[in-house]
């Protein structure tokens, strides 16, 4: 890799950070503000491609923070190449939105004893997308004006299945909402103390998200959760992004207040995030992985893949 590539990955890298960082500094959790926009009352949803594929890791941060600063409703993002070849033209004037593209490439190279070895390279690249409403032309479908939707309780237990169909032991009673490696168990507090079935499904999905972490499950490293400031924090941060991907994957609507309890993971956040402009991009990764394999575990696996 050139040294001109690797600056153009490094600034891609920075430049997401930063604006995540700006968001943090003003109380603001990014990947929480599609339920704050005025797509509200439709059911929530993973950004989705012009094919209807949602977007997956980093991907779906990027575009649900676009769509929260820009007031887009539709769901729907494309390439400007895309509309065309759907009919549509993008409107003079706008301005696409970042989504990154990241893979591995082999490359050969000899070793100090003069063998050809064979090393992997890992790169992203960032391309540009426009939403669907900033795009004349198109399909009614293709704007994403034909919003699916479900009956709040049928959609409530169709994730009561989900969970189910995981085996995780979770238990209720108490004030709190924990998962314990030791017992690898989630405690929940009873449904009748939640404010209603969808902050009920959020704390569960943020549980679940640890859950995932035990050595025979994805194998996240949570030996310093509870000695480390710096590791419980960037643990915190995988939930809360495992929950917010699970919840969009669910059709539900998260709870709109932060929990009391991660309103003081905020300041640690913006020091780990500040100091490493890749960990938002690794926790993504990680959230994403723990939720392909809770999919996984359904009697039909989700289409949702790792891969952004």
């Amino acid at each position: 890799m050139s040294r001109s590539e690797e600056q153009s990955r490094a600034d891609i890298y920075a430049r997401i950070t930063d604006r995540i960082v700006a968001d943090l500094q003003k109380g603001v959790r990014p990947w929480m503000q599609p339920w704050h926009s005025g797509n509200g009352s439709a059911g929530a949803s993973r950004p989705l491609r012009h094919n209807g594929l949602p977007y997956s890791g980093m991907n779906v941060l990027l575009l649900w923070s676009e769509a929260a600063a820009r007031g887009f409703a539709s769901p729907i993002w494309m390439t400007f190449k895309q509309a065309l070849e759907l009919g549509g033209a993008v409107r003079k004037g706008e301005t696409g939105s970042t989504v990154v593209f990241a893979s591995r490439f082999k490359k050969t190279e000899t070793d100090a004893s003069g063998d050809a070895v064979d090393r992997e390279i890992p790169f992203l690249k960032s391309y540009t997308v426009f939403n669907a409403e900033q795009i004349d032309g198109l399909p009614a479908d293709d704007r994403g004006q034909s919003e699916w939707s479900r009956d709040p309780i049928e959609r409530i237990d169709h994730a009561d299945r989900f969970f189910a169909q995981t085996g995780a032991v979770i238990r209720h009673g108490g004030d709190r909402a924990y998962y314990s490696p030791a017992t690898d168990h989630i405690q929940m507090p009873p449904f009748a103390m939640f404010r209603d079935g969808g902050s009920y499904v959020a704390t569960l999905s943020h549980e679940v998200t640890h859950w995932t972490a035990a050595p025979h499950r994805v194998n996240r490293d949570l030996s310093r959760y509870g000695k480390d400031r710096s590791e419980r924090a960037r643990e915190e941060l995988i939930a809360e992004l495992g929950s917010c991907f699970l919840c969009a994957d669910l059709g539900i609507t998260p709870e709109l207040e932060p929990r009391p309890d991660h309103a003081s993971y905020l300041a640690s956040w913006l020091a780990v995030l500040s100091s490493d402009k890749r960990l938002i991009f690794a926790a993504a990764a990680h959230a994403q992985r723990a939720v392909a394999y809770l999919h996984g575990l359904q009697p039909q696996t989700s289409l949702i893949a790792e891969a952004a």
